[in-house]
């Protein structure tokens, strides 16, 4: 092995060692999940209309992130969107026309997996368009964002940053692991290819499209446990919910049986290959 090699393979070492263990990590994001509830009840009641856009490399941990975000609460105030390619329709519309049939409404958190900045990012790289659509998007964007934050959206926008070795080892991962595979896609692939071109865009965007009402958050998500609580806080942080008043709560007493006995009915039970409960 050569000098460059081992001092490549005790960086990845001490990368390892200090990644977040699970135990800290689920205690701080049962406490987080408890925020966003809470953040969630204030959007509900004041009529809040909260757009998160998450956007980053491939395997940077978008719909990781996106999952502990969503999952303990309600579908009916947090939507998430991640579009399809669009269709001969949409590509002859106004670019971004497809995005804001999903813009929030009052009492709506919307988080886009993947977004309008699709434009300055995979479709530049990859040639799905041209130069000249790029340079009118990246012009444009900045007060088309205006224009949502004037409306009363508050507009969040997360780059999420990957190291090569990182990327490298996830892809493979997905590549080793019959349950990622439908992870793998041949853009990632194609994309690989592309890390500097990535870069070079992913740089421009940054610079021209960070504004005062819509500024880019960044993080970096070699470590995803310590990544997702930082993405999750910072933007609990910038929301300006109250938190939950505790609620005095007290379980009802149940009505008497009255005669009632549980039939013997040819009810169709599933099969218990892992057995019942005691």
């Amino acid at each position: 092995m050569s000098k460059k090699e081992k001092h490549h393979a005790k960086d990845e070492k001490s990368r390892t060692t200090i990644r977040m263990k699970s135990g800290p990590y689920e205690k701080e994001m049962r406490h987080l999940h408890g925020e966003l509830v809470a953040m969630q009840e204030w959007v509900k009641a004041t009529g809040a209309k909260i757009c998160v856009v998450f956007e980053g490399r491939d395997t940077a941990g978008k719909g990781g992130t996106i999952r502990r975000i969503t999952e303990r609460v309600s579908p009916r105030v947090f939507r998430v969107v991640a579009l399809p390619t669009p269709t001969e329709r949409e590509k002859s519309q106004m670019y971004a026309q497809r995005y804001m049939a999903h813009f929030p409404a009052g009492g709506e958190v919307v988080i886009f997996d993947r977004s309008w900045y699709n434009r300055a990012g995979v479709e530049r790289v990859m040639g799905f368009c041209t130069p000249e659509e790029t340079e009118r998007f990246i012009e444009i964007i900045p007060s088309w964002e205006k224009a949502m934050t004037d409306s009363g959206i508050l507009l969040f926008k997360y780059w999420l940053e990957v190291s090569q070795q990182e990327q490298t080892r996830r892809l493979q991962s997905r590549i080793d692991d019959p349950r990622k595979v439908w992870k793998l896609s041949d853009m990632d692939l194609k994309s690989y290819r592309h890390w500097y071109d990535y870069s070079r865009a992913r740089d421009e965007m940054l610079a021209r499209t960070d504004t005062d009402w819509a500024p880019w958050y960044v993080a970096n998500t070699d470590d995803k446990k310590r990544a997702r609580l930082n993405i999750i806080s910072h933007l609990l942080s910038r929301v300006p919910y109250e938190p939950l008043k505790p609620r005095d709560v007290k379980l009802p007493r149940r009505q008497e049986a009255n005669g009632y006995q549980e039939p013997e009915l040819p009810l169709r039970y599933i099969p218990t290959p892992f057995g019942e409960l005691a």
